[in-house]
């Protein structure tokens, strides 16, 4: 068996920590390795529980969920964060996915869908909620000069990295992308190791954004 995803749990409120720590601690395959109540407290928890998986609050005293993603996310083999929170503002979303979050839930996410999320994100998979993704794409689709950009940065890959690239935005996870490409899983992977690099970006949900403001 493969080991537990190992999570962190990030929010200024006990309460909301306690409840999640007994709902994911229940979930086959998940440990919950320790907690923070402030952004500030992320990198010391960090090193010292090595998470997989970072839940992250947005709106803490010190330092917020943000500018505490943005700082993991820069840190060597930094670990994936979803953003849980119950501000949904459109500039809160695109902020999160900026700083490098692979994941956008709200706080009323039904606790399976928190488990999966965290689950899917620990593989490398992105993981929005419907709503969220929903106003992503809208907001997307009115931003003429990100669109210029986009297509731009798309224009730079690789005929098969802009196929592996078109599926990742469509929520296609490795294994799917390597049955509808032909191509083993390890091969998906260098490709998508590949666009990463070659658009400096920091992760899948990242270049699904892209590719949402590209039309792809």
């Amino acid at each position: 068996m493969s080991p537990p995803v190992r999570v962190l749990l990030v929010d200024d409120d006990a309460l909301v920590r306690a409840g999640l720590s007994m709902m994911l601690d229940g979930a086959r395959g998940i440990r919950v390795v320790g907690e923070a109540a402030d952004g500030a407290e992320v990198p010391a928890a960090a090193d010292a529980h090595s998470p997989d998986v970072v839940l992250m609050d947005l709106r803490m005293p010190c330092v917020d969920g943000i500018t505490a993603t943005r700082r993991l996310r820069a840190r060597p083999s930094p670990p994936q964060v979803i953003v849980l929170t119950t501000f949904d503002a459109d500039e809160n979303i695109l902020l999160a996915l900026r700083a490098g979050a692979s994941g956008f839930l709200l706080k009323d996410t039904p606790p399976d869908r928190i488990v999966d999320a965290v689950c899917r994100v620990a593989a490398g998979e992105p993981m929005l909620s419907p709503g969220v993704l929903r106003r992503l794409m809208d907001r997307a689709a009115h931003q003429a000069s990100r669109y210029e950009q986009a297509r731009d940065a798309v224009a730079t890959l690789s005929q098969r990295e802009r196929d592996v690239a078109v599926a990742v935005t469509r929520g296609r996870s490795n294994a799917e992308i390597a049955a509808e490409l032909s191509m083993s899983v390890a091969t998906v992977k260098a490709h998508v190791s590949h666009i990463l690099t070659k658009l400096d970006l920091d992760n899948r949900t990242q270049i699904a954004l892209l590719g949402h403001d590209a039309g792809l």
